[in-house]
């Protein structure tokens, strides 16, 4: 009976993170788009329900809700669905709809959209020869074989997002960063704004009285045709008359001047806004916590070199481990154990919330910076995809977060996986990407103002 209850408790949550699922899709990726395929919002849905449900059952782990075997159950039961979808499902629907756009492999879609399956199929499993995940005692379709490429794929993009977050986050944040920008420097560059346009119309003024004045000799009607006519007409002009071709490539370089120009002067007054946004409560609030993330970023980039070089990986949950060496430097009785369990999680929600939060604005803005019409469906299936794997990549990452005690069930449904070199791999992919996105944003950072001084 107590099965029967647990079960209803998962299907009800499935259901209520489908609904979100959906409703997401509905009123944020397609709301401008009246062209919707069903399987696609059904196929995303899905993805996203089984997603949220393997963080609420890491959550009903360390708060003890359900039964062990209730538990290992939807454990297995959800890793088997979301692997289905994630190798079998969307790659087969991302084919079939790639497929469909092409006007010559209209009529043999379902075979072609086969093929595009099996290529895939292919390079993902030829994803393990290159890293330590492969293991001769399961099968080919065993959750341990799939797993261990999807949390590769993951763990990669994990990496690379989380690289460049904790050395944006303070970019962005952080008053320091932002140019000295005063009303003065916004109206030299306007007035030069103005001047350029003022020094277009006049050319253009000029083009068209030239225009007028050969219209009216006659000149127009009697222009040399074919090739050398063409290089006649620009290399030379009637006497009195402008040499058009020239003022068009001086109207071509100030048009573009003009638009560096604008874009210069929008950015500088962004930049006057941010400065007046710094000076309030809130803006100095995170003004604040780009200093404590860049604290957090040098930490983080620090421990990463420390473990890539020493080959090392944690045994014990950071919070554990942070408050044992806490209660031996004080000297003072405390109970690691209780106070460890409730931190974690608190550690692990805050986690969870921010992940799902941070990975949906960023589909959404991805979404529309690259979508059409067209494209859309085709999109939409690459985004569950990435946030499939973003998910299941995140379980095997969290897992070291939480307390021994609490890892057992997570580690029997995973199965036999090098954690270990997960943890690795994470470290390497988050050290490059930080430290690429440190040099990329200098470069940007000191490339501001000498075009600045340029225009």
């Amino acid at each position: 009976m107590s099965f029967l209850i647990d079960s209803g408790i998962m299907v009800t949550s499935q259901v209520l993170f489908f609904g979100f699922g959906w409703l997401f899709f509905m009123r944020q990726l397609f709301k401008d788009y009246e062209v919707r395929q069903y399987v696609v919002q059904v196929v995303f849905s899905v993805t996203f329900a089984f997603s949220c449900t393997m963080f609420e059952l890491i959550i009903f782990e360390i708060l003890g809700v359900l039964n062990s075997s209730s538990r290992y159950f939807h454990w297995k039961l959800n890793l088997c669905v979301i692997l289905l979808v994630l190798v079998f499902m969307v790659p087969f629907y991302i084919g079939y709809f790639v497929v469909s756009n092409i006007r010559l492999l209209h009529r043999q879609r379902l075979l072609f959209a086969c093929v595009v399956w099996l290529t895939f199929m292919y390079f993902f499993w030829k994803l393990g020869d290159p890293f330590p995940i492969l293991s001769p005692k399961h099968g080919i379709l065993s959750i341990e074989q799939l797993i261990s490429r999807v949390g590769v794929i993951g763990v990669t993009l994990m990496a690379l997002l989380s690289g460049f977050g904790a050395v944006n986050c303070p970019y962005t944040y952080m008053s320091y960063f932002l140019r000295n920008v005063t009303d003065a420097d916004i109206l030299a560059l306007e007035r030069r704004l103005l001047q350029t346009i003022d020094m277009i119309i006049s050319k253009k003024k000029r083009m068209a009285m030239a225009h007028r004045t050969m219209f009216q000799k006659g000149e127009v009607h009697n222009k040399p045709t074919g090739f050398w006519g063409m290089i006649k007409s620009v290399t030379t002009s009637a006497p009195g008359s402008e040499n058009l071709s020239l003022i068009q490539q001086e109207v071509d370089a100030l048009e573009e001047l003009s638009r560096q120009l604008f874009l210069e002067t929008a950015d500088l007054h962004a930049t006057k806004e941010r400065i007046e946004y710094s000076k309030t409560f809130k803006g100095k609030y995170f003004n604040f916590l780009g200093y404590f993330f860049s604290i957090y970023c040098v930490w983080k980039i620090f421990m990463a070199t420390i473990n890539i070089v020493f080959d090392r990986v944690g045994k014990t949950d950071p919070v554990t481990r942070g408050i044992e060496i806490t209660v031996n430097y004080l000297g003072i009785q405390f109970d690691v154990k209780f106070w460890s369990q409730h931190i974690s999680f608190i550690l692990v929600g805050i986690i969870i919330v921010t992940s799902i939060r941070g990975l949906l604005i960023t589909l959404t803005k991805f979404f529309y910076a690259i979508s059409s019409s067209k494209s859309s469906n085709v999109i939409v299936l690459l985004l569950a995809q990435i946030m499939g794997m973003y998910f299941v990549s995140s379980v095997l990452l969290i897992r070291m977060s939480m307390p021994l005690e609490y890892r057992t069930i997570i580690t029997e449904v995973l199965g036999e996986l090098q954690f270990n070199f997960y943890h690795r791999w994470f470290d390497v992919i988050f050290l490059v990407s930080a430290l690429s996105s440190i040099l990329f944003l200098y470069l940007a950072h000191k490339q501001a103002p000498e075009k600045h001084m340029a225009l």
